[in-house]
């Protein structure tokens, strides 16, 4: 059964192996997902650790089009981090990939499994950059002032 389209966010991660490779070849498995299309993707960012240890992370934001629910979407996103080799041995530990629904359409969900809009994006400098370069219009001034303080590298330049 399709759905009408909604657009979701969803932020991607890794510091682990060729964590820059994990992350693009994450964007390419999103835009493969089934009733899915990419309609964008933000610069790579590098960003130290963030109430965690390991080396420093890649970050990205994708923008998609999706006829997935959020909890098929979810579910989606974590075959993909298992495929990459995702291990949670503890909160915050390092990882190969970490795939987050940022938001969905205009949702709200608070479920044991699945929160939207994410509860901790506000806060997150390697959310809010590369957010802020797929949807602007989705990052607020008082958001720039919580991050701030958080080191963070574009390493790619802007699409034109």
């Amino acid at each position: 059964m399709c759905r009408e389209p909604v657009t979701a966010f969803v932020a991607l991660g890794a510091n682990l192996g060729d964590a820059q490779g994990a992350v693009l070849q994450a964007v390419a498995a999103l835009a493969a997902l089934p009733e899915t299309r990419l309609t964008a993707r933000s610069r790579l960012y590098r960003t130290a650790p963030h109430e965690a240890a390991g080396p420093d992370f890649i970050n990205a934001v994708a923008r998609i089009e999706t006829g997935l629910s959020a909890p098929a979407l979810l579910e989606a996103l974590q075959a993909l981090e298992h495929t990459a080799g995702r291990e949670r041995p503890y909160a915050n530990a390092p990882r190969t990939l970490d795939l987050d629904i940022l938001l969905y359409g205009q949702a709200r969900i608070d479920s044991p499994r699945l929160t939207v809009p994410h509860p901790r994006m506000a806060g997150r400098a390697f959310v809010l950059y590369p957010l802020a370069d797929v949807a602007p219009e989705r990052v607020l001034a008082a958001d720039w002032l919580a991050v701030q303080d958080q080191a963070i590298t574009p390493l790619e330049h802007p699409s034109p």
